[in-house]
């Protein structure tokens, strides 16, 4: 006797097992991947795969812990931790790889059912989690051991980039950054039927419009390409939009999806507070995903009125048919935003003013002779061609920011003000201005920006460290760690007691400035 299978609907099946989908997912990502090990070297390894292990072990460890059959099996979890891994900087440290895949699998994952029960992509969850956790790590890229800002944020200052390099994956940037290989592994997945083409090429298609009509360049080619190239934009739309469980089901909201992505990203990227947020334009679009299927349906056998008909029948209201989910995050997405968007056009004009306003203000605490402060050509374009890059190799992350000759009252060149960023900083980025006089004595230096630890680091901002720099001659000042005082000698500055990270940013950031006097201004008189 022939014993039946009695199972709810739907009742067809695919040879293509979960499994074997998440097999070749993995297999696309394996051309980004050597790519991007092989540009930022072995640390670049060493967090894809601590990604992957903790996203596997943590999906076994709670199959484990709640008797749940051994979920970890299929592969999703290597796919998540190795996209996650992918999205990173190759510099983030391997603790932070780790607590992001933990984060990604256990709480959007696991607590919410397992595979296909979370509402929104996980490992871009878990990246974002570490955005808002560990923005000063996240933001460090470095490609060949030299540190810089990515070539989109250099974009969005109005600097040239290199639009070969970003398409190869050679640029700074995350790990898996090469378009090229990005493109191969997603255009694969599209020509077998594995993702929607739907989805990627209105992602791509909303982005680029919206960049078009809003971007201050129209359709410029060089312009479109570099913003596609960089971003994650060619991750996100081939890799993270298309995610079965957390996109639309019909082709229509599937087209509606991805424009939703593309003009989300595409205002995030010309109006948002950092360049690289597409991120964030995926995740509102998971959570609208529900609301899309629920109002976007496909005809049923070519009889679209009976459909309609059939919706008539449930009596619930229109908010009562959403999920209430959907309609508490996105209630709160949109009041955010707007109040954020609000207060930024309200007090832009007014910072900046500020800022200003500080920034003068500390010109002339360290150059006093001067009554006005004034901007050489050979100066303003040595600090152009440095399109935003770190300045040298021997100050870590430092960046020449502006420089500017400072007059007096008879015309005369009473000095020099040079102001300076390390993003070398315990707790971020630190900025202060030196003033030297016309034959490179250092005044003094003066903080415009300095947001350390307070007790420790905070106190590089009090005479008794700041004012060793002052009336002081030397090429480069040396940092001293040791505690006994060193100052007396012509380089030697004493570090603030517990904050030796703070003060040897401070130094290199002096050294930086000094280095570019010598090598750019005096050269230039």
């Amino acid at each position: 006797m022939n014993t039946l299978n009695i199972s709810s609907s739907p009742h067809a099946r695919d040879r293509w097992s979960t499994a074997f989908i998440m097999r070749v997912v993995v297999l696309s990502l394996l051309p980004t991947t050597i790519v991007g090990v092989a540009v930022n070297g072995l640390h670049a390894l060493l967090v894809i795969l601590v990604s992957v292990i903790a996203a596997v072990g943590t999906e076994f460890l709670f199959d484990k812990a709640c008797h749940k059959p051994d979920t970890w099996k299929d592969g999703s979890a290597v796919v998540t931790g190795l996209l996650l891994a992918l999205s990173l900087s190759p510099t983030v440290p391997l603790y932070m790889t780790a607590i992001g895949s933990i984060f990604a699998i256990l709480v959007v994952k696991c607590c919410f059912g397992g595979l296909g029960k979370n509402f929104i992509n996980p490992a871009l969850a878990g990246r974002c989690f570490l955005l808002i956790s560990f923005g000063r790590a996240m933001s460090s890229f470095q490609v060949d051991g030299v540190s810089g800002a990515t070539p989109i944020a250099l974009l969005m200052t109005g600097k040239s980039v290199d639009i070969t390099k970003m398409f190869l994956g050679t640029a700074s940037g995350v790990i898996g950054g090469s378009v090229l290989a990005l493109l191969a592994g997603g255009l694969v997945l599209w020509a077998l039927d594995f993702i929607h083409g739907e989805i990627c090429f209105s992602v791509l298609g909303g982005f680029t419009l919206y960049l078009g009509l809003f971007g201050g360049q129209g359709f410029d080619p060089k312009f479109l390409l570099a913003h596609l190239c960089g971003g994650g934009v060619m991750m996100g739309a081939f890799f993270m939009a298309t995610d079965y469980v957390t996109s639309p089901v019909s082709k229509l909201s599937q087209m509606t999806y991805g424009l939703l992505i593309g003009v989300l990203g595409g205002l995030f990227r010309l109006h948002g507070s950092t360049a690289d947020s597409f991120s964030y334009s995926i995740i509102i679009a998971n959570l609208l995903a529900p609301l899309l299927d629920t109002y976007i349906l496909p005809k049923p056998f070519a009889y679209r009125r009976a459909a309609l008909r059939a919706m008539k029948g449930d009596r619930r209201s229109f908010l009562q048919r959403i999920p209430r989910p959907v309609i508490v995050l996105t209630v709160i997405t949109l009041i955010a935003g707007i109040a954020l968007s609000g207060v930024y056009a309200i007090t832009k004009d007014t910072i900046d003013d500020q800022k200003r306003m500080a920034n003068t203000a500390s010109y002339k605490e360290v150059c006093p002779q001067a009554e006005r402060f004034e901007a050489r050509a050979d100066i303003d374009q040595a600090i152009f061609n440095l399109n935003g890059a770190v300045y040298g190799t021997r100050f870590g992350r430092a960046y020449i920011e502006e420089a500017l000759v400072g007059v007096d009252g008879a015309g005369e060149t009473a000095g020099y003000v040079i102001r300076v960023t390390s993003a070398d900083g315990f707790d971020g980025n630190i900025t202060l201005v030196v003033g030297l006089n016309a034959e490179g004595t250092v005044n003094g230096i003066a903080f415009t920006e300095l947001n350390e630890t307070p007790g420790m680091g905070m106190r590089c901002a009090e005479p008794a460290f700041k004012d060793q720099f002052n009336d002081r001659t030397a090429t480069a000042f040396r940092l001293n760690k040791a505690g006994a005082s060193d100052n007396s000698s012509a380089d030697g500055i004493d570090a603030v007691s517990g904050a030796s990270i703070s003060s040897g940013a401070v130094v290199n950031a002096v050294n930086a400035g000094l280095d570019f006097f010598h090598a750019v201004i005096k050269e230039g008189t």
